[in-house]
């Protein structure tokens, strides 16, 4: 009867602890912040739909913004025009999310399309580079 007993609670012992380590590693390895904002002047009765990684996180009007932490690593956002008419179709931006950093970009549209530009981040030309953009040193989005 000992044997079990001391059985079952050295599988219990085991069991929590292997939870405790996979909780710590989880929270050791924090991602990132990523928010994507609607200008004023973006239009009155036009929305953007959102995806990321494929799948879809909402519909953004005036004056809403999406916001949340993503794991550390690649992540595909794609926007589009809402309501789609005339010839609209989807625009995906490659983001390599690192742990801590929180990345802003601001929906913009022009020709029926709806497309995301970095905002006011200040980046190395190595970072503009892994992002899609033109290898510049200066602030994305300020007027130098």
């Amino acid at each position: 009867m000992k044997s079990k007993y001391n059985s079952a609670s050295r599988f219990y012992l085991i069991l929590s602890f292997i939870c405790a380590v996979s909780l710590g590693t989880a929270a050791a390895q924090p991602g990132g912040h990523l928010v994507v904002m609607r200008p004023a002047n973006f239009g009155w009765n036009v929305a953007f739909n959102l995806e990321v990684d494929g799948r879809p996180v909402g519909n953004f009007v005036q004056g809403r913004y999406y916001h949340a932490w993503l794991p550390a690593g690649p992540h595909v956002l794609t926007v589009m025009k809402v309501p789609r008419t005339g010839l609209t179709g989807p625009t995906s931006t490659t983001v390599n999310i690192q742990s801590g950093e929180t990345y802003l970009y601001t929906a913009m549209w022009d020709s029926d399309f709806v497309y995301l530009r970095p905002s006011r981040v200040c980046l190395t030309p190595g970072m503009l580079w892994q992002m899609g953009w033109p290898a510049r040193p200066n602030c994305i989005g300020s007027t130098n």
